[in-house]
This record gives C-alpha cells, sequence and structure tokens, in this order.
C-alpha cells in the first residue's frame, strides 16, 4: 500500500485558560488520507470535526488554543512543526479549504471574480487576462449562470447557495493537493448540492484529488465517501470503509447517527403513510396567512449615467394559504424566490403588487396594523446563525433582552424563562454566558431558534434553520417543532433545501423555481406522484444513505 499523502498521528490540541487548568478539545486523534481518498468527517455540532480540519493547516479560532502533541505529516513535512512563513505556501497551494460561512470567509468589498483570480496569480503564477479566463470558467464550472457579467459582482449581490459556490470556487482555483471541505453544501438545495458534489468527484478522478468531507448528512457521505471516521467530544470513537461502517457500526453513537438520518423512514412519516394527511381547510373558516397573487421586484444595476439595466422580478404571482397549526414546507433552488417571499409576508421586502393577509389584518388594507401584528405573533429564524445574532450579546442578554421588550414576563422571571428556552433547543444553560464567537454554527442555529420562541409566536418562519445542524440534531428541532405545533398550535413556513427534513416534517409543500409557485400539494402528493419536471428532478436528487444510489442520475448530470 502506497504511503498516504496526510498522515495524521496523536494530534492533541488544548484551549489555555487563565486561572483555570487547560481545557482538551482533540484527543489524540489519529487518522490517514491516501492519495484520491475522499474522506468523510461526521459528528455533532461541536464534536471537534471543523476544529480538527483547522488545526490541519494551522488556523485555529483562538490564540489561546495550541497543539500539545502529535504530529501532521504532509509528505515529509511536519505541519504541525512548520513556521507561519513555511504554511504560507500549504494553505490555498497544497491544502485547499472550503469553510461552513462563505460570508465571513469571502471578502466583501472585493469582486467575487478578482477573489478567483488573486488565488489563480499567486499560486498558479497567471497575468491579469489568463487569470480572468481561467476564473470565468471555474465561476461556470461551480453553477454560475452568467460567469461573465457575475464576475465583477459582490458577496452581497448573491444568495447564500451562491456564495458557497464561490467559496468552492476560491478554493479549487488554487489547484491543491487535498482539499478540506467544512460543510460545502449546507446552504445549497438538493439539486445544486448533486452538481457540486459531482464536481468535486470529476475533479478527484482526473486530478487525483485528496479530499476530507466534513458534513452532518449522512447521505452525503454514503454517496461520495471511501471512508468515514466519526468524531465525538474531540474524539475519534470509530473509522472504516463506508460500506461496513454504515451496515455494521461498531460504537453506539455511530448507530445513533445512522439511524436519524432523514432518508430513513421516522415514525411519524410511517403513520402518515398509513393515514389521510390532515384537512386543515376542512376544519377552518379561513387561513392563518393568505398570500394573493404577490409579486416582487427589484431594481436592476444601475450604471455610472443614472441609468437602470431594468427591473429583476424575484417573486412571480405568489398564491397560498396557510392555515393555523399547519407546517408547510418551502422547497427550490438557490436564487428560486423562497426566502425573498418570506421577506414579503412578514414585511421586511415591500412587494410590488398582490397582498398578504394575516389573521384577518391585510397588508393593503391598513399596513400599520399588519405590520404591528406581525412584530407580535410572529419570529423569523434566519439562515446564516453567525450574521443574525449579535456577537457582542451573550446568548442569555439576547433572549431577556427579546422577553424584556415583550413585555409579558416579569422581570425576575426572565432569567428562569431563558433556561427554559435553552433547554428547549438542547443546548445546555451555560450558554447562557456564551458569544456567538464561542460556539459552531450548530449551536448558533439553535440559539436562534431559542430567541424566535421567546416572542411565543403563532407563526414562525424558519429560513434554512437546521442546515447548518448534524443529523441528530436536525431530528431533535424536528421533533421541538412537532411538539411545539401539537401544544401551541404553532404554525410553521419551513423554507429548507433538504427534501428529506421536508418530507418528515410538513403537512403540505411549495415548490418554487425562479420566482414561481410551479407546484403545491400535501407532502403525500408531492413526493409520491410529482406533476412538474422541477419537481421530480428535486425528489431525485434527495441524498440516501444507501452508498450505492447514484450521486446525480445519469439524465440530470448531462444537464448540468
Amino acid at each position: 500500500m502506497s504511503a498516504p499523502v496526510l498522515a495524521v498521528t496523536d494530534l492533541t490540541v488544548t484551549l489555555n485558560r487563565p486561572g483555570g487548568a487547560p481545557r482538551l478539545l482533540l484527543d489524540r486523534v489519529s487518522l490517514d488520507l491516501g492519495k484520491g481518498e475522499v474522506l468523510g468527517l461526521v459528528g455533532e455540532s461541536g464534536s471537534g470535526k471543523s476544529l480538527f480540519c483547522r488545526t490541519l493547516v494551522r488556523l485555529l479560532p483562538s490564540r489561546n488554543m495550541q497543539i500539545e502533541n502529535g504530529r501532521i505529516m504532509l509528505g515529509e513535512q511536519d505541519l504541525a512543526q512548520a513556521s507561519e512563513t513555511g504554511m504560507l505556501s500549504v494553505r490555498g497551494g497544497r491544502i485547499g479549504m472550503i469553510f461552513q460561512n462563505p460570508t465571513s470567509h469571502l471578502d466583501p468589498v472585493m469582486s467575487i471574480g478578482n477573489q478567483l483570480s488573486e488565488g489563480l496569480r499567486y499560486h498558479q503564477k497567471l497575468d491579469a487576462p489568463a487569470a480572468r479566463r481561467q476564473a470565468i470558467a471555474i465561476l461556470r464550472q461551480v453553477g454560475f449562470p452568467d460567469p461573465e457579467r457575475q464576475f465583477d459582482a459582490y458577496p452581497h449581490e448573491f444568495s447564500g447557495g451562491m456564495r458557497q459556490r464561490a467559496m468552492i470556487g476560491v478554493a479549487l482555483s488554487c489547484n491543491p493537493e487535498i482539499l478540506i471541505a467544512d460543510e460545502p453544501t449546507t446552504a445549497l438545495d438538493v439539486t445544486i448540492q448533486a452538481q457540486i458534489l459531482q464536481l468535486l468527484m470529476d475533479i478527484r478522478r482526473e486530478r487525483g484529488l485528496s479530499i476530507i468531507l466534513i458534513t452532518h448528512d449522512l447521505g452525503i457521505v454514503a454517496q461520495t465517501c471511501d471512508r468515514i471516521a466519526v468524531m465525538r467530544e474531540g474524539r475519534l470513537i470509530e473509522q472504516g470503509r463506508k460500506r461496513e461502517l454504515l451496515r455494521s457500526p461498531d460504537h453506539f453513537y455511530t448507530k445513533t447517527l445512522i439511524g436519524s438520518h432523514p432518508s430513513m423512514p421516522s415514525p411519524a412519516m410511517e403513520k402518515k403513510a398509513l393515514t389521510s394527511p390532515p384537512d386543515f381547510r376542512a376544519t377552518r373558516d379561513k387561513p392563518l396567512l393568505k398570500v394573493e397573487d404577490v409579486d416582487v421586484c427589484f431594481a436592476g444595476a444601475g450604471s455610472l449615467l443614472g441609468k437602470q439595466s431594468g427591473s429583476v422580478r424575484a417573486v412571480a404571482g405568489a398564491s397560498l394559504e396557510i392555515m393555523a397549526g399547519e407546517i408547510v414546507g418551502i422547497v427550490g433552488e438557490s436564487g428560486s424566490g423562497k426566502s425573498t417571499l418570506a421577506r414579503a409576508i412578514l414585511g421586511l421586502t415591500p412587494i410590488t403588487s398582490g397582498n398578504v393577509t394575516f389573521d384577518g389584518t391585510s397588508l393593503r388594507g391598513d399596513p400599520g396594523a399588519f405590520l404591528a401584528k406581525l412584530r407580535r405573533e410572529t419570529a423569523m429564524v434566519f439562515q446564516d446563525p453567525y450574521n443574525a445574532l449579535n456577537p457582542r450579546m451573550t446568548v442569555g442578554e439576547m433572549l431577556a433582552e427579546v422577553l424584556k421588550v415583550q413585555g409579558r414576563i416579569p422581570q425576575v422571571d426572565i432569567p428562569a424563562r431563558v433556561g427554559e428556552l435553552l433547554d428547549l433547543v438542547e443546548l445546555g444553560r451555560e450558554f447562557a454566558e456564551r458569544r456567538p464567537r464561542s460556539m459552531s454554527g450548530g449551536q448558533c442555529q439553535r440559539a436562534g431558534i431559542a430567541r424566535a420562541l421567546a416572542v411565543n409566536p403563532r407563526l414562525i418562519i424558519a429560513d434554512e434553520s437546521t442546515a447548518a445542524l448534524d443529523v441528530t440534531i436536525q431530528a431533535q428541532i424536528l421533533d421541538l417543532f412537532r411538539t411545539l405545533k401539537e401544544k401551541m398550535q404553532l404554525t410553521l413556513l419551513f423554507i429548507a433545501h433538504d427534501l428529506a427534513i421536508v418530507r418528515n416534517l410538513c403537512d403540505r409543500v411549495v415548490v418554487m423555481n425562479r420566482g414561481q409557485i410551479v407546484e403545491q400539494g400535501t407532502s403525500l402528493q408531492v413526493f409520491e406522484d410529482p406533476t412538474d419536471s422541477y419537481t421530480q428532478a428535486l425528489i431525485r436528487a434527495i441524498p440516501d444513505i444507501d452508498p450505492d444510489k447514484s450521486l446525480l442520475p445519469l439524465a440530470d448530470r448531462e444537464m448540468a
């Protein structure tokens, strides 16, 4: 057997705490990565997956963290002992990294194309015209529909999914030997997710690229990886070839991960399949939320002469009804208008035409009363937990602020209520003293859900609220939503690109494509007998835990 391209032995990382004993973050982790191999790294939020991979390239998130012991052998070079100057040629040039949160890692004042060109010019020594041509080709590869124009666009002009694609392009532009992909498809819908993963697999075959893929989606691991490594609480608890590990895992935690994957039939889904779906419209006189022929248009980009290139119709004639106590899922590709429709419903984005009615109060009839009612009785869980939380406030302070503004709970009872909210989202009460920068993406998202629950809302709009969570926490959050629905008659508008979760959670499904609603119906109707070709393509691309299922169906691959 040939020598591994990367060999990690007994890697130990500690956090030095002033006045206290060092805290062990990574405990003697040992892993090998072969040339051309794809290694899947899975585990709960906070298990040490991302920290392990950041340690490989010596990008520890705090100066108080240090490598206490161990070796990181990249060929003949021990990265654990390398100088900072020596690491400059390793980062990007030999080891590329795709981070979980593209917004925090793309330069907001530099165009997407120039960020790709920068790596091409530094590592591949291309001149400016050649770097631009190569960058445009990479943008086209990772799914940008108009790369020549979008080369000059900035990160804030794109959706979360498009920013993630740009981040992937930046990492690939340097032609690394090893690619560390930290949740690279978290923000992407299933069809683009499959295309991006297929792209990574194609590049791996063509160039012998080795990949460490961090993900909470076992379906992705099953269909892309050669080996799987499972981490928990900073330790490597199990690793093996994917078929053997998925078929007969040894550790109870690995068994829990596999059993929690949404592609596996859940008890709720099996019960739903055996009974007729509830007819909310037959049991209630009027919907809690009614959207009527809503259009949302944005002005086109301006020129130096002040002229605009036209308007962009982000939502086109959308109409839907949601009954009290109903869970409705909205699915579609990045840029399909899902989040824009949600923001329009909440009055955060002006509508161009149409109307929205919430519990009998109309946006067109009485905008002031409509917005006041929405702010009292609705909440939103945003897609990006890092940017949605105040970095200067602790989680407890953020929750207490909401409770104080609402004025429904006496001041003396607020600390107890903060603890209850943290319990609801499975965060320990000690997180009340934590700030977002010290938390993982999944932990930040759970704090965002707790903040939404703090207002005791009648309607929650959850925009990709489980995208950053591992499968076990996803299952807990979905169970929480079901419990809240039963106990509080909570109504949930659930926006997601993960159709497996929507299938297991939602009563009805709305499918959007290019701003239009192309199909809607009960979950069973849409998933068992989809009528629109776009819906059919989405369903075919759902990741499955079966390692023998094709990542991307042949017909979809040809279209991509």
